[in-house]
């Protein structure tokens, strides 16, 4: 169903309950699916109409659907069998039993047995559990909590629970402008025109004579409304749908045997836990009752008239695979009711970044910053003369500083060149990273735009230059609206234009503004793509991907020059500006009326310059004005606090926070940048301090300054704002957790790079203490981020987890405690189709589907669909022959799957029409590597032939195809996999071969970088890049496994067998496959040829595998093409 054909629904549902058909709204509800009402829903329990509930509640979810779901169901069957029994009616609690929640033994069969118990009892009060259990009144009302709660929670009622903004009689209005407008048309219009039908166009008949048009004012139709406001920019706006953008771009699939198993990305909300199946009474009933999460109405209509949401979830599919996590804690927004503010009870003002950590000397003014989005202490700084830096914040050190050169000035305009000729320099006016760090960008003053590709540390390297306007470039963001990255630009030529990042090609040119564009604000809600857009004289324009000009036309508040940002979470929406008087406004908008809804107090009246802002944590403002930087509530139109950062700032300072809001930089007069850090912060910036000297020392001998910590950031993300999140006995990290300094009393370092060590040497392992090792027994391998999913010799999988204990408070994977082994308590096991098969030549294959729901499965026979929380075997399909030997889910739906075939077919398979689209032929023996990219929008395969090529995921037509070049001298086997894996970029590709390692270029196939071992020997037998794409762990035959710097495939640390393998000389053991864990950059674990796993990660005084060697020590040098490895790294293996 269309976008507008929801949107109809929404309003027939309006006009329904204006009409009073109260049974016909809520069956519309539930079979559209896609309004839950929760007024009706809780009149329903609360009059305990059961079979209304279920058959209310059939229409969103069914029990199995996920823990949420089955704990809903089991809640009220539990509470409906209780109050049976309390009536005494044994009779009715027994056909409950049976037929109700027997369901429920196949999950806890032990609290099956427990509930039958308790017809057993003469008042079930007897039981410990429901000893506190009153009257039903109460009873229901406690559930009731308990289940908004639940449902709140749940993934499949996202974006259900609120009732779009519409005014009264919305369908009332949309016809009664209708029919003015056929009124309109007509030849002799009448000045009372008769309306008796709907059904046909409106037509007035032949009139006596010629009467003047006017409106209809039929009394049925009502009056019609002013129209005015901004128009909504969600699902009920004005601006018609366009493709949804793509998601973040999963991680490429992993090898065979192996794959990390996460819990989704911390954010700042409320967090409901589905728990188990149980007996017992809510221990906060009591507080739940006393403050209930919606507020008293008796008024129906409010739930259609007042709550504020533009989010339309489509209706789940009844077949086919749900993209909802199953087995996984789910973090979901807080439901707000209308005058409730946003609560915030994560946060206090001691967690703004006020204390001043370090000081960095740019040498230049500071124009534009933009911490990293993944390695949060990573800095891109833009100066006025052009310059652009990169910073390692934590250590002080500038790991890039490039000055301002037009790459090709041939190509340029004559105007570019005579400006040039005249002064060769120009202003950075925007620094901006793209969403994965992979890319950045930044705007000048004299027309032209560079993007640069970064591989880590000080590898930044040219990747476009584009004339994008005549005049000054003002500002540029990123955006992916069509699963393609696109950077838009605007400028003083009046113009915004979108630019396709790979290859620079321009994809549209917006014209409408009447002065200089200032900013640009991409953003998306639902499947409706924008920009906003702000101009010199204050006016605000909204576009959408297309050619038909602008949507909105409103004035900033004051007429100001703008900027505008949306909240982390993409909800609020607020601006900042300042007018030609000097006067400043920041405010935040009410998009679906185009108003202010909140001006914020504080700021001066006469700036200096335009007043920079930004926000963070969904939580906070900050702005830099009157040499001070100033912070507001979001929810506060006061100033909350403001700080000088020990003075040193610019009238109008530029202010940045890293992602995570626990880092502040802002732009000092001494050319210069201040680090503001609150308390979790210091510890992320002194760590990175200790971590640096620590490995300065160990190379030189000697305290140097500012060694990088590039992969920190990274690591530090999927733990919020904790910095030590595995269990410790180094003192460094004790002192870390332990840290009872003051914190205004840190002093800050004022650092350069003028004194670093230079001297750098390979990094060996070679003992048990000198790393971190875990092993698990007797399994193969397969595994994901708080778990390991392992896949036996037999075919049968097993799920290792981490649990939270004293010792591993957040329940990560870590090498200090063991995981469990988990199973449901039905026993089930996981466990593929090998009949009529020879497990001695099976290829055990699997791919996990995104938010690790279900895992996709074979060893030779039977591809095998599971359920990842059950352990439920949903399907099997394609029997053998050919059996399938590579598996990999389509990033974009869990329905379809690239498999990879034994008779070097690729099959594109529709799992829930059970029906294979496709069927790609090219290679010419098995197929045993698959990867897609979201931004080339392609998968790439690889063969046991060690052939590379490349399909279009459109039509699924070769675009390209190569054969690895073969070192002289080596013959590799004739089963020898090659795998593939998408860089984090999804542009370059890393190629694993037991002859080599290499990274190409996905669309063309070319050639970058390659790396040999010199050894024939020393075969390779798997790699994979580290989740940051910053390493390279690659194992090797003779039990070796390498750490390698990605962006110019160096080796720096290897972990010799003796580090992590017990001595045994009567068995040759070694790594098969390699798994790098999804949030840590630098663990990763190794799955063994004796059936073994070891997870492995440095000692937390190292922090990492090493350190990456300089350039002049022999690397290949960035801008170098494909080579075999030099000969210092042929040495060093």
């Amino acid at each position: 169903m269309s976008s507008l054909s929801r949107e109809l629904v929404f309003l027939i549902l309006q006009f329904l309950d204006e009409e009073k058909f109260k049974d016909t709204v809520h069956k519309l509800e539930k079979e559209s699916g896609f309004f839950f009402n929760m007024r009706y829903f809780e009149d329903c329990v609360t009059n305990g109409e059961w079979d209304d509930v279920e058959n209310y509640l059939s229409g969103f979810t069914k029990v199995d659907d996920n823990r949420y779901s089955m704990k809903i169901f089991f809640e009220i069957r539990k509470q409906k069998y209780l109050e049976a029994l309390d009536k005494q009616d044994h009779a009715k609690a027994v056909d409950i039993l049976v037929k109700d929640l027997k369901t429920f033994s196949t999950f806890n069969e032990e609290l099956f047995k427990e509930i039958t118990f308790l017809l057993t009892l003469g008042n079930f009060r007897e039981n410990e559990q429901l000893s506190k259990y009153g009257d039903t009144k109460t009873a229901r009302g406690i559930m009731l909590l308990e289940l908004k709660k639940l449902i709140e929670a749940n993934p499949l009622f996202r974006d259900k629970l609120q009732f779009p903004t519409l005014k009264n009689s919305r369908l009332r209005t949309l016809i009664n402008q209708s029919l003015n407008w056929q009124h309109q048309l007509c030849k002799n219009p009448r000045s009372n025109p008769d309306i008796k039908t709907l059904f046909t166009d409106h037509t007035c008949g032949q009139p006596n004579g010629s009467r003047a048009p006017s409106p209809v004012t039929s009394p049925l139709m009502g009056p019609i409304p002013k129209v005015g406001g901004f128009p909504p920019l969600g699902a009920h706006g004005p601006f018609q749908p366009i493709p949804s953008p793509a998601p973040a771009p999963a991680p490429a699939p992993a090898p065979a045997l192996v794959g990390w198993m996460t819990n989704p990305a911390s954010v700042p909300h409320q967090t409901v836990s589905a728990g188990p199946l149980g007996l017992t009474v809510p221990s906060n009933a009591a507080s739940m009752l006393k403050h209930p999460r919606t507020p008293p109405t008796s008024n129906l209509a409010l739930d259609y008239q007042t709550a504020d949401s533009e989010h339309m979830l489509k209706r789940s599919r009844p077949f086919g695979i749900s993209d909802e996590a199953n087995n996984m804690p789910v973090n979901v927004l807080p439901v707000s009711y209308p005058g409730q503010s946003h609560t915030h009870a994560l946060y206090s003002s001691n967690d703004l970044p006020k204390t001043v950590v370090v000081k960095l000397a740019q040498g230049s003014a500071v124009k534009s910053m933009d911490f990293h989005p993944m390695q949060h202490t990573l800095l891109l700084v833009g100066t006025n003369i052009g310059d652009i830096a990169i910073w390692e914040v934590g250590g002080g050190e500038k790991l890039v500083l490039k000055n301002f050169k037009v790459w090709d000035l041939g190509s340029c305009s004559v105007t570019l060149q005579a400006s040039l000729a005249n002064e060769y320099t120009a202003s950075v006016n925007r620094v901006a990273w793209a969403p994965d760090g992979s890319i950045c960008g930044v705007a000048y003053s004299k027309h032209i735009v560079h993007i640069y590709s970064y591989y880590g540390g000080d590898d930044l390297r040219n990747h476009l230059e584009i004339e994008a306007h005549s005049g000054n470039v003002s500002d540029l963001a990123f955006s992916q609206p069509n699963k393609q990255l696109w950077i838009i630009t605007c400028g003083e030529d009046k113009t915004i234009k979108v630019w396709d990042v790979v290859n620079g090609s321009k994809q549209y040119t917006f014209e409408g503004h009447e002065a200089p564009v200032y900013s640009v604000c991409p953003h998306y809600k639902e499947s409706i793509q924008f920009i906003f857009s702000t101009a010199i004289d204050g006016k605000i324009k909204a576009w959408l991907y297309d050619n038909l000009g602008s949507r909105v036309d409103y004035d900033a508040p004051g007429h100001s020059c703008t900027t505008m940002a949306y909240s982390s979470d993409g909800t609020r929406l607020f601006s900042c500006g300042t007018n030609k008087e000097g006067e400043s406004h920041i405010v935040e908008w009410n998009e679906s009326e185009g108003a202010v809804k909140r001006t914020y107090h504080g700021l001066g009246k006469r700036s200096v310059g335009v007043v920079q802002f930004d926000t963070t944590k969904n939580r906070f403002l900050v702005a830099g004005d009157e040499f001070l930087i100033k912070f507001w509530d979001m929810d506060n139109i006061s100033m909350l606090m403001s700080t000088d950062a020990d003075g040193g700032l610019p009238a109008s300072p530029c202010v940045r926070f890293n992602k995570e809001g626990i880092l502040l930089a802002v732009s000092t007069n001494e050319n210069g940048i201040k680090i503001l850090a609150n308390a979790d912060g210091v510890r992320l910036v002194r760590l990175i301090e200790s971590r640096a000297h620590d490995a300065s020392r160990s190379a030189s001998g000697t305290v140097a300054k500012g060694a990088v910590i590039g992969t920190y950031g990274a690591s530090s993300s999927a733990a919020g704002t904790s910095i030590g999140d595995r269990s410790a006995t180094v003192p460094a990290i004790v002192g870390l957790n332990g840290d009872s300094r003051s914190m205004p009393d840190v002093k800050p370092r004022i650092l350069d790079d003028s004194d670093k060590s230079k001297v750098w040497k390979l990094t060996e392992i070679n003992e048990p203490s000198q790393l971190h090792s875990l092993r698990l027994p007797d399994t193969l391998l397969a595994v994901r981020g708080c778990a390991i999913l392992v896949l036996t010799y037999n075919a049968v999988h097993k799920l290792w987890k981490w649990q939270r204990n004293d010792r591993n408070p957040t329940g990560k994977a870590c090498t200090s405690v063991s995981p469990q082994l988990w199973q449901p308590s039905s026993g089930i096991l996981m466990t593929n189709d090998i009949s009529e098969t020879n497990l001695e030549d099976a290829v055990p294959c699997f791919a996990l589907s995104k938010n690790d729901s279900y895992v996709m499965s074979a060893s030779g026979g039977k591809i095998s669909l599971f359920n990842m929380m059950t352990f439920k075997t949903m399907t099997t399909f394609m029997p053998p022959p050919p059996s399938a030997t590579f598996l990999a889910f389509h990033p974009q739906d869990n329905n379809i799957i690239a498999i990879g075939m034994e008779d070097s077919s690729i099959h594109i398979y529709n799992v829930r029409v059970d029906e294979v689209k496709s069927k790609l032929k090219g290679h010419q023996k098995k197929v045993t590597g698959l990867a897609f990219s979201n931004v080339l929008n392609v998968l790439v395969s690889s063969g046991a032939d060690a052939q590379l090529c490349v399909w279009s995921m459109d039509a699924w037509e070769k675009q390209a195809s190569k054969f690895l070049h073969i070192p002289t001298g080596r013959v590799p086997a004739s089963n020898t996999q090659t795998r593939v894996q998408f860089h984090q970029n999804q542009i370059h590709v890393l190629v694993v071969h037991e002859t080599q390692i290499a990274i190409y270029e996905a669309s063309r196939l070319e050639l970058l970088k390659q790396w040999v071992p010199r050894e024939a020997s020393s075969s390779i037998t798997d790699a994979m890049y580290s989740c940051d794409s910053q390493s390279i762990f690659v194992s090797f035959e003779d039990g070796s496994i390498n750490v390698f710097t990605a962006a110019t495939v160096r080796l720096r640390c290897r972990v010799n067998p003796s580090a992590y393998l017990p001595s045994n000389p009567s068995m040759r053991v070694y790594p098969l496959v390699v798994a790098a864990h999804p949030s840590e950059p630098n663990q990763f674990a190794v799955g063994l040829t004796d059936g073994g796993v070891h997870v492995l990660e440095p000692l937390e005084s190292e922090g990492r595998w090493g350190t990456p060697p300089p350039a002049e020590n022999g690397a290949v040098g960035p801008s170098s093409t494909s080579a075999p490895a030099s000969s210092a790294d042929q040495q060093q293996r």
